[in-house]
């Protein structure tokens, strides 16, 4: 079982490599193995920490069961046990959550990433007692707790996670745009149970309050920018760190539309290059002509960054 100070560093949220026939509705066994492992190994011989799959960019409301257990095995044998992998079983429903749980548990990923079920809110009560319902379920799966309020459709108080810290099994959460103060509260019972994944775009002060680490679907583009925000901070070069963010996170970013967010990254990444995702599922397939030009400067962007940061790290 991981603890949570073996947690941190860049977590790189990873896309569901999907084959060239995955747009098609009528389409089974859309992930393609070949790509995954790719992908996956280039990626952890690159330099991040943390791998964790199928989240809402890992398209994990997008996949039939056998395809999840598809991506599940296949992701931990390329990993290898090099760095820990932690598989996405968020659902809509309790119980699938443990059916992909126990297809996890057969594996050598070191753990899950969960999500409180999302198809109608869950009160807190009902969302602290999932949780320890799942880790009494599975004691051998480190549990990351999946925390983005605006899928999810619940924020986890400070007083919920009073409660989760308590569990030991739960040694990590990747959580998405919590506010400062908040944030500094947590770590005042978290430090040391459970380590917290920002997004990126927190890390530089967020990293001065407590986070571990971040978290990213950029990295996918190539994660040397990243690579350099984290070891910039771990030498406290305040400076380069700041000048890092601003790079990764250009004056006039805005929080992008629910409609394309998870959708569109999978575009830059492909434009990218760096690995190859696949093309889209349904029934995300019908993309504006403005959101697909985006992603494509995005990732020219990225790229040049890549360019800039990734000579340090032999790339």
């Amino acid at each position: 079982m991981l603890k949570a100070q073996d947690l941190g560093g860049v977590m790189a949220m990873m896309p569901a490599f999907a084959t060239d026939n995955a747009a098609d509705m009528k389409a089974r066994n859309t992930v393609d193995v070949e790509r995954l492992h790719r992908g996956i190994d280039r990626i952890v011989r690159d330099g991040v920490n943390v791998i964790s799959t199928t989240g809402s960019f890992g398209e994990c409301h997008a996949l039939l069961q056998d395809e999840f257990a598809t991506l599940a095995h296949e992701s931990a044998a390329a990993v290898k046990g090099r760095i820990p992998l932690f598989v996405g079983v968020t659902a809509p429903n309790a119980r699938e959550v443990v059916e992909r749980m126990k297809i996890v548990s057969e594996t050598k990923a070191d753990g899950v990433l969960a999500g409180v079920p999302y198809y109608f809110p869950s009160s807190l009560p009902n969302a602290v007692r999932f949780y320890r319902e799942i880790a009494e379920l599975f004691p051998k799966l480190n549990i990351m707790v999946y925390h983005n309020p605006a899928l999810h459709n619940v924020t986890l108080t400070l007083e919920v996670m009073r409660e989760l810290a308590k569990i030991p099994s739960i040694v990590g959460m990747k959580d998405s745009h919590r506010e400062t103060l908040t944030f500094m509260q947590l770590q005042e019972f978290l430090e040391g149970h459970i380590s917290i994944f920002c997004n990126q775009l927190q890390y530089m002060p967020y990293a001065e309050l407590g986070a571990k680490g971040l978290w990213s679907i950029d990295a996918w583009m190539g994660p040397w920018p990243l690579l350099a925000l984290r070891d910039a901070m771990a030498r406290k070069d305040y400076a380069k760190a700041k000048e890092i963010s601003f790079d990764i996170g250009p004056k006039g970013t805005r929080a992008p539309d629910l409609s394309w967010r998870e959708t569109a990254s999978k575009i830059a990444v492909r434009f990218a290059g760096y690995v190859d995702p696949g093309p889209l599922r349904p029934p995300f397939l019908e993309i504006p002509e403005a959101v697909t030009e985006a992603q494509r400067k995005k990732a020219e962007n990225w790229k040049k960054l890549c360019a800039k940061y990734a000579p340090a790290y032999g790339g």
